[in-house]
């Protein structure tokens, strides 16, 4: 670990320094997860008692509606996790042009037709049968706590959840649970969650079989039918989560494991294939040129993500073909280091999220990141069990030609994005970011930081962070040296400096393995972005 350890930046926040840590972006979160370690518990049981209370305390972000994946080291190797539902039976193009017409693109992006099979609770299921060392129903026993007696609700969560109270009022079941008074609760409101305790304490009890096979399984289907939505207990019945082995990318001595498609973590690869061309070391850290290059690498690779990432065996091309370093390498050769471009798809053929790690002094450290995607999600809250239910099928296209197009018991494109950090084929960090497209430019932009330019993990979460949108549109936080901000309009980027960070630059949690764990532990950091906090003993 050679890392400089001032901070540079505006946040006041040091670096977690323990054996056994949980980063989280919620203190109570952390703190159900450390209970669980200290009762005997590992990083995965920790991870999911955590998830479960994040689904109450950030309900802007996830819910027991959501999807979930996870990359986790075991002590000897990696695995992934791929907890993402696919498409009900009756999904189709047609099926969506009979009811939203002929010239719809994609499914909607709200209402019952948005929602494909939850994941997540059956992910923390095989989380816990494969490498759990606690019961699964003492997991869940912080957050039923928790939905039972309330918790106050903090600044940033409330922020959000006032914003989408006229957006999603009208859904069915949103204003019963999420707006009791008539409105989104006030800073420092308690809010109680009965109906998500009543769902919490069936998949204790049922190691997660109601949710799928029984009562909630039942509640959801007669939920989905009474909106005219098409989700079935058999397509609820039928669902598995699948056990993946993550792709990964060399960059700087170190490589870069994500999960593979359906998800975008190949973005990150990509950009940091084409980034790790340039000398980017050799440029000062927050300047203009070092921004520019990490702006147009991250640029060309959603290009190609956007036009060839669905679920991998629909994919016209191989992850192996993306990553290729000769075509990373020729990628590379189109960035123009004195203006900006808006780069189209290559031709790689030769011829509201929240994130969570884990880790203890046995080594075993734990990535995973759960959501319902747009903030609520669906809008739709089965009332019984106050299942928020997520928006993934927004995520299809209604094009044939697509690699996205929605098909029966498909799964979407997903935009969230566990990753981990190796060296020589040892752990070196569990982390993630938040937020819709920002995750894979969040990954890069903190590694490189990391990596190029040995800032340590906290100082990297806190500096300030640009966003692409689309063709030359940048955003890019207000924090930003003003002289950097010009120097990229002068390139030609469309920049937009935003204050609003929570919104717009997603947060992360970072553990970084310092050494042996049981002697040196762990570094941690969480980001100010939202209410987050790495926690250790």
């Amino acid at each position: 670990m050679n890392f400089d350890f001032n901070n540079p930046y505006l946040s006041t926040r040091i670096p977690i320094f323990a054996r056994n840590v949980v980063s989280t972006s919620h203190p109570l979160a952390s703190q159900a997860g450390l209970r669980i370690l200290q009762q005997g518990g590992n990083p995965v049981d920790a991870a999911i008692a955590t998830a479960a209370v994040m689904t109450l305390v950030e309900p802007v972000s996830n819910g027991l509606g959501s999807d979930a994946f996870c990359i986790l080291w075991d002590g000897k190797e990696l695995h992934g996790l791929n907890a993402s539902g696919p498409a009900p039976k009756a999904w189709t193009p047609e099926y969506f042009k009979a009811k939203y017409g002929a010239d719809a693109a994609t499914p909607p992006m709200r209402g019952i037709d948005s929602v494909t099979v939850p994941g997540a609770v059956r992910g923390w299921v095989a989380m816990s049968d494969r490498f759990g060392k606690l019961p699964f129903a003492d997991l869940l026993a912080p957050a039923i706590d928790i939905a039972e007696r309330g918790y106050l609700v903090p600044p940033v969560v409330q922020g959000k959840w006032a914003a989408a109270a006229p957006l999603l009022g009208s859904q069915p079941g949103f204003a019963q649970t999420f707006l009791p008074w008539g409105r989104a609760p006030e800073i420092g409101e308690l809010f109680r969650f009965a109906s998500a305790a009543r769902a919490l304490k069936a998949i204790a009890r049922t190691k997660g079989e109601a949710y799928y096979n029984g009562e909630i399984a039942e509640a959801l289907a007669k939920f989905a039918k009474e909106q005219g939505g098409s989700l079935t207990v058999a397509d609820l019945a039928a669902y598995q989560p699948e056990w993946v082995e993550p792709i990964s990318r060399e960059y700087r001595g170190h490589t870069l494991h994500e999960i593979p498609p359906n998800g975008q973590g190949i973005a990150a690869l990509i950009a940091l294939g084409i980034l790790e061309k340039f000398d980017i070391a050799s440029l000062p850290v927050d300047s203009v040129e070092s921004q520019h290059l990490q702006i147009e690498a991250m640029k060309l690779a959603f290009a190609d993500v956007y036009h060839y990432v669905s679920e991998r065996k629909t994919m016209t091309v191989t992850t192996e073909q993306l990553l290729d370093d000769a075509y990373l390498a020729s990628q590379a050769r189109l960035i123009d280091r004195k203006k900006a471009q808006d780069f189209k798809a290559g031709n790689p053929v030769k011829g509201g999220t929240i994130y969570l790690t884990a880790a203890d002094e046995s080594g075993m450290m734990v990535s995973f990141i759960q959501s319902n995607y747009m903030g609520f999600g669906s809008g739709c809250v089965e009332p019984e069990f106050g299942i928020s239910l997520q928006n993934r099928g927004h995520g299809f296209s209604l094009k044939a030609e697509s690699p996205n197009v929605v098909a029966p018991g498909k799964r979407p494109f997903h935009t969230i994005i566990p990753a981990f950090l190796t060296k020589d084929g040892q752990p070196v960090m569990s982390f993630g970011v938040m937020g819709g497209n920002m995750q894979p430019q969040g990954h890069m932009q903190t590694l490189v930081r990391m990596l190029d330019y040995k800032q340590n993990p906290q100082a990297a979460c806190d500096a300030p962070r640009w966003r692409f949108n689309a063709g030359l549109e940048i955003n890019v936080e207000a924090a930003m040296n003003p002289n950097t901000v010009q120097g990229l309009r002068d390139l030609g980027h469309h920049l937009d400096v935003i204050n609003d960070s929570y919104q717009d630059f997603g947060a992360g949690q970072f553990i970084w393995r310092a050494g042996e764990p049981s002697v040196e532990g762990y570094v941690a950091a969480s980001d100010p972005r939202r209410d987050g906090v790495a926690a250790g003993f």
